[in-house]
């Protein structure tokens, strides 16, 4: 199945907004469960709302490269990356896949599109950032297949 690849236009926006939220719910879900309530409710008390103000923002700034990708003629993905040129890298900020085109190879082409960009821009470095909970998994194995290497990173909190 082909999937193509191409630069946001200004009729994707809303598209873009709803499915961020489809493709993180169930991420959000897993944080909960594996942050608890009370720490999760502290540090993101609307998801929704700080999603979808963050997708808006990439798409809105002027400086974030977003792109999107198409499956069966519809909008699959997309992914959001800012060059950081004083430290010789590219960040991927954002990268979603709608649910109904999971598992398809979407989020490898997304990933492995984000990554060349980068390198077009004669960056170094590539890299993106992503959780370690269940919710995350299907993103740490795309990336993996798009030759990302994991860092050994971890975060600790408590809710106080």
């Amino acid at each position: 199945m082909d999937i193509e690849i191409r630069d946001i236009r200004g009729d994707d926006r809303e598209t873009l907004l709803e499915l961020s939220l489809r493709a993180w719910e169930p991420v959000h879900a897993s944080l909960r469960e594996a942050l608890g309530a009370v720490l999760y409710d502290r540090m993101i008390p609307d998801w929704r709302v700080s999603r979808r103000a963050a997708v808006a923002d990439a798409i809105d700034d002027g400086e974030t490269l977003v792109r999107v990708a198409l499956r069966e003629g519809e909008i699959a993905g997309f992914y959001a990356v800012r060059i950081r040129s004083e430290e010789d890298m590219g960040e991927v900020t954002l990268l979603a896949v709608d649910p109904d085109h999971q598992r398809a190879g979407v989020g490898v082409a997304l990933t492995g599109h984000a990554v060349d960009l980068i390198r077009d821009q004669g960056m170094g470095v590539a890299m993106i950032e992503t959780g370690g909970d269940e919710g995350h998994a299907p993103a740490r194995r795309a990336y993996e297949k798009a030759g990302l290497a994991p860092l050994p990173i971890v975060r600790y909190f408590q809710a106080l």
